[in-house]
């Protein structure tokens, strides 16, 4: 995947730092993404493998352990988190399926994937990080920072973010209830 934007290649650190870090990248690559002088088109594709490889291994890896390890994340928070997730993803899906970049219909659709990802990170980082760096070990935090790094790079070398990955993913969010009906 390349589109000569950086999506950050991490390869350690704590895991608590490293999903921050990307949570900051989100932020600014939707700021390109409603700024009209940006490649919007390259930005969203960005945007799309770092938003998929993000929550993929982090649901994987990450939110299992840390439901295990911390008292104050438990599985509600969790599977509060993949909702949002796929909340997230289905949002995204709709930026991508746009055709051109400079209409009011893609605009719109930032704004609403904007809104759900910045709502998530506050979330998330309050809810379930801010526990998880108090109460689980650093080296765990560590290994998992390893870990949760390989399987995001993995998945980005995979082009994770196409189109119709991201269909596949909203549609099996979908047939597990993670998402309304009416989406």
């Amino acid at each position: 995947m390349s589109t000569g934007i950086d999506l950050g290649r991490p390869s350690s650190g704590d895991v608590i730092d490293l999903i921050t870090e990307d949570h900051r990248r989100f932020e600014k690559l939707l700021a390109q993404l409603r700024d009209g002088t940006a490649d919007r088109d390259a930005v969203r594709r960005a945007f799309a493998h770092v938003l998929i490889a993000h929550g993929e291994a982090e649901e994987e890896l990450v939110y299992p352990v840390l439901a295990r390890r911390s008292d104050d994340v438990g599985g509600d928070e969790v599977e509060h988190g993949r909702e949002e997730h796929a909340e997230g993803n289905e949002a995204l899906l709709a930026v991508l399926e746009l055709k051109g970049t400079d209409t009011q219909a893609f605009a719109d659709a930032v704004e609403h994937l904007s809104n759900l990802v910045a709502h998530h990170i506050a979330e998330e980082e309050l809810t379930i990080l801010k526990p998880a760096r108090q109460e689980v070990p650093e080296n765990v935090r560590f290994e998992l920072g390893e870990k949760w790094s390989a399987r995001r790079n993995e998945l980005i070398s995979q082009n994770c973010g196409t189109e119709a990955n991201v269909r596949r993913i909203v549609n099996a969010a979908q047939r597990s209830g993670l998402l309304d009906e009416d989406g």
